[in-house]
């Protein structure tokens, strides 16, 4: 069965015209064959209007090979939304570079920059690198299908950039004379830094709020020349201002009325330890249950919910307003993945929503950077003019303590363990 019948087949709901929240692809190269085929994973997520019909994923250049479908539908935001989260495993014939075209159908209604049908093109590059002697990797990220910001408030979108080969990821809006996309007006309510792949929001007229098309592309380049080999011993040159793969990443960003306060922890939601930071590395062992915890908290509005973009398979736990766990078990054949998660708290007041900063974080799969516990030692001797508390030193010196450690390429969850003593220096060993 092709590909394209395969994703029409699983989709297909009932008939919706204005349905499309955006989506997000990336691939992962598995197995190389003895007869010259490779098979890939191509994971993707996929946003629609909640019970409507969506477009098929079409092979548009080279032989895209057969397709076989694993996906979880589910309502990420409840009569608004839903994301198919989904993976497709390609068995392509040779490992030559191919593309997948997503189109069809429409955008939702009232977009403001006038986008309406939808198109989303993956370039997948499964030939062997120069540099990694393996096949290359796709950058790896994911967002919501919608994002929500006051029209009043500053704020940045820091989107996850994370590319096992070592490469240099940017970002670009979609261009029509490429044909990534039929209508491609950027919103003109963001700025897009390229390199570091940040839209920043800010402040704008009330004339501006709605929702809004962000079609996106982001593409890897290599930090040094590099030479792809296909199996019947082809070669290409990349240098470094050669795209290697090309991934969508397309959503909407509402903008909503005007907050009274900006300042978080007020309407806005604030995250609060522990939840993770933003592009934090998590590792989660074949087989074995991850759990991320989340909190947050808003004095005057009241958190309603979590939303977030994950591996098809990840569940959630609410533990109270505001306490949520993400938890996952990746399974052997994921081993040496790596898988973006994001996520988002909201609130409501007086009927209004409100949306706390975007978080992704990235977890690797089937191995453990520090396997072996540390015992690193560092005597401190610390002046004050006061005694200081077990409690000022938590707060206060060991945070500084943990952010050099960080500094230096720790894991983020990295634990701290206090050996106090009132006749020597405190110690501090992760």
């Amino acid at each position: 069965m092709s590909l394209s019948l395969l994703l029409l087949l699983l989709l297909v709901c009932s008939a919706q015209a204005s349905h499309y929240y955006g989506s997000v692809m990336t691939y992962y190269p598995k197995t190389t064959n003895a007869d010259g085929s490779m098979t890939v994973d191509l994971h993707y997520n996929l946003n629609i209007h909640c019970g409507s019909v969506f477009t098929v994923l079409t092979c548009s250049s080279n032989n895209c090979g057969t397709a076989v479908v694993h996906s979880v539908s589910k309502e990420s935001d409840i009569f608004t939304w839903c994301q198919n989260e989904g993976l497709v495993t390609l068995q392509v014939p040779p490992n030559a570079p191919f593309q997948l075209l997503l189109s069809g159908g429409a955008w939702i209604n009232f977009i403001r920059n006038s986008i309406g049908s939808v198109k989303a093109v993956t370039l997948v590059e499964p030939r062997n690198r120069s540099d990694t002697s393996q096949a290359n990797r796709s950058p790896q990220t994911n967002i919501l299908a919608l994002v929500r910001v006051p029209s009043n408030c500053p704020r940045d979108f820091n989107l996850l950039t994370f590319d096992l080969d070592g490469d240099q990821v940017k970002c670009r809006y979609a261009n029509s004379t490429l044909s990534e996309c039929d209508q491609c007006t950027p919103p003109s309510v963001l700025n897009l830094s390229t390199q570091s792949c940040i839209l920043s929001f800010s402040p704008t007229d009330s004339i501006n709020e709605g929702p809004w098309a962000v079609q996106l592309v982001m593409e890897d380049f290599p930090t040094q020349n590099i030479t792809l080999t296909r199996t019947d011993g082809v070669q290409t040159t990349i240098t470094t201002n050669n795209a290697i793969s090309q991934l969508p990443v397309q959503f909407v960003l509402r903008v909503d009325r005007a907050v009274p306060s900006c300042t978080e922890g007020l309407y806005l939601p604030k995250f609060l330890p522990p939840t993770p930071d933003n592009k934090a590395q998590l590792y989660a062992p074949v087989d074995e249950t991850l759990e991320i915890s989340i909190n947050a908290t808003a004095n005057i509005s009241m958190i309603s919910d979590l939303l977030f973009s994950g591996p098809y398979n990840m569940n959630q736990t609410t533990l109270g307003a505001g306490q949520y766990i993400l938890s996952w078990t990746p399974s052997e054949n994921q081993t040496g993945e790596s898988h973006p998660v994001c996520f988002v708290v909201q609130a409501v007041f007086n009927s209004v929503t409100y949306q706390s900063e975007l978080r992704c974080v990235i977890v690797n799969v089937g191995y453990d950077p520090f396997p072996i516990p540390i015992f690193l030692g560092l005597r401190m001797k610390v002046s004050a003019l006061f005694s200081l508390s077990e409690d000022y030193i938590i707060d206060n010196i060991v945070e500084l303590i943990r952010a050099e450690l960080l500094s230096q390429g720790l894991p983020s969850d990295l634990p701290l363990k206090l050996n106090f003593s009132t006749t020597a220096p405190s110690a501090v060993s992760p």
